[in-house]
């Protein structure tokens, strides 16, 4: 799968690959459900319920704690209570640092999240009346695994019946194993690939969690550990047969990444940063972070060659620059990552949204969708970066145009409601299922600050893009989506209006240019040519622009 924009820059690559990264698997029970969590209890105690009460569920809390507590301190593994707003993963990752591990259990954090327990109540007489959900603050137990095949995972389980947990995986950990398995060689910088000896052959085995058999791995590592490793804190293997206790699986977060492997890591961030410059107005993006390390980038050695085996740096120490853009609780980011890697990545933070379905059987689309959303975010970042206007199409755009049988007005660039829905369409063109009239109202009203544009403006705009072909609604949608080459069109006519016509007219009004600016850029250098060679082509044409300014 490629796109623009990695075909343009293809020349400075010495490859690429797609990968998943994170993912974020919910498991389920029986339990979950009021009348499958009271089958379970009698199956648990004989077929009775008599015991079911709120004081025994907190018992089997209490009983979780303590079995945690003994096993930890027996089998010498560090069990650490976090506070509030600690980062779990660094502490984790600074004993890694530190401590040569084997496959199984290394490390437990315990700290109170939200989670859904069973609350009860009874009559005088002690008969069940109700059995009610409710959120409360509970222990949860991370427990950080070390897997042959995943790596490093981490299964996070509630200590109150029904024991919920998520099982949390990285993508790139079970690639590094298996590429290491299969004798390809590779530099690993945290969560990415950074030197690699053969780029198709690790493709290839990175192409394996998009695939159906992604499904059976999965459920098999969650299987491998769940019950063995952290339910029996909760319940003994004799309590899980004899109550049919077992686990479903659903995909909750996912992460996917396209990941671009440069000759030269000053080419690619002088590249990024050119990127940035021009598309970061054109795509509303909020705002760059950068989180500052050295001040050069490292470099690798040509004479060393590809890497000839695996070499993994855990703890980089130079710039990272990074953007994303939201759209809802989906989210597209473009990052420097490692010394030669430029990354583009979709993630969902709520399967939900993708309304495809949430199972474990619907993982491999899931990670399709994700994938369509890189290559669209990769191609509109593209399009806003590198524009294109045809012969024509600025005396065709204020021409009337039929939509169907309607007749709408044509776009006038001189006017500042119609640049401002152009903004607005340039922006959402990294939307993945689109936008609705409502989205482009207020996208339109958050960039241009008018409060006062309405929902019905906005469809009479939006007409006037589809008469030109700027945005197009398919078949009986309600969500408009900004076509690729449109979005080129789009950019280009706004870089002219704005970035070019008004700055040369205002620039050739002033005969001198007045102190130079602390920061001379390219463009600046290029405005100044400009403005000096239009005085002369005014002053050629019988323009006087002192006269027009008075």
């Amino acid at each position: 799968m490629s796109d623009d924009f990695s075909e343009r820059y293809g020349d400075l690559l010495t490859g690429s690959y797609d990968c998943v990264d994170r993912i974020v698997l919910n498991a389920f029970s029986l339990g979950h459900h009021p009348g499958g969590f009271r089958t379970w209890w009698r199956r648990l105690h004989d077929g009775s319920d008599e015991q079911l009460d709120n004081t025994h569920l907190m018992r089997f809390a209490g009983r979780f704690a303590r079995r945690v507590k003994a096993w930890a301190s027996a089998n010498d593994v560090p069990l650490i209570y976090c506070k509030a707003g600690e980062r779990k993963h660094l502490i984790a990752e600074e004993y890694l640092d530190t401590h040569a591990v084997g496959p199984g259990l290394f490390m437990i954090l315990a700290a109170k999240a939200p989670a859904t327990v069973w609350e009860v109540s009874r009559s005088d007489a002690g008969v069940l009346r109700n059995l009610a959900k409710k959120r409360t603050f509970v222990n949860h137990y991370s427990f950080h695994i070390m897997d042959p095949d995943w790596g490093h995972l981490v299964i996070k389980m509630s200590g109150h019946p029904p024991f919920g947990a998520q099982v949390i995986l990285n993508g790139h950990e079970y690639v590094a194993r298996q590429a290491q398995a299969a004798g390809i060689g590779f530099t690993k910088e945290g969560n990415c690939f950074t030197g690699i000896a053969d780029p198709r052959r690790l493709a290839r085995v990175a192409d394996t969690l998009s695939q159906n058999a992604a499904i059976g791995r999965l459920g098999q590592v969650c299987d491998r550990w769940i019950y063995s490793a952290c339910l029996c804190f909760g319940l003994d293997s004799s309590e899980q047969a004899r109550s049919g206790f077992c686990y479903g699986y659903s995909v909750y977060q996912a992460e996917y990444s396209r990941n671009l492997l440069f000759r030269s890591g000053g080419q690619m961030e002088d590249l990024f940063n050119r990127v940035l410059d021009r598309t970061r107005s054109r795509l509303d993006i909020p705002s760059l972070r950068t989180v500052f390390g050295l001040k050069t980038r490292p470099h690798r050695n040509r004479a060393s060659g590809p890497p000839a085996q695996e070499i993994v740096i855990e703890k980089p120490q130079y710039g990272l620059t990074w953007f994303k853009v939201r759209f809802g609780l989906l989210q597209a980011k473009a990052y420097l990552k490692g010394e030669h890697v430029l990354r583009l990545e979709a993630t969902v933070h709520n399967t939900r949204e993708l309304r495809c379905g949430r199972s474990l059987g619907h993982f491999p689309e899931i990670i399709t969708r994700l994938a369509g959303m890189a290559e669209r975010f990769a191609t509109a970042l593209d399009c806003a970066d590198i524009s294109f206007i045809a012969d024509g199409t600025l005396d065709e755009l204020p021409l009337p145009a039929q939509l169907g049988t309607t007749r709408v007005g044509g776009i006038d660039l001189n006017k500042p409601r119609i640049r401002a829905a152009l903004s607005a369409a340039l922006a959402l063109t990294a939307a993945p299922d689109g936008f609705t009239v409502a989205e482009f109202t207020g996208k339109i009203q958050a960039m241009s600050g008018q409060a006062g544009y309405t929902t019905r403006q906005a469809a009479y705009d939006l007409r006037k893009l589809r008469g030109k072909n700027l945005a197009i609604k398919p078949g009986r949608s309600r969500r408009y989506h900004t076509p690729l080459e449109a979005a080129r069109t789009i950019a280009a006519l706004l870089a002219l209006r704005d970035q070019v016509i008004a700055p040369i007219l205002a620039g050739v009004r002033s005969p001198r240019m007045g102190r130079k600016p602390a920061h001379w850029t390219r463009i600046d250098r290029d405005y100044e040519t400009l403005r000096t060679g239009m005085q002369a082509l005014f002053h050629d044409l019988g323009i006087n622009v002192s006269a027009a300014a008075a």
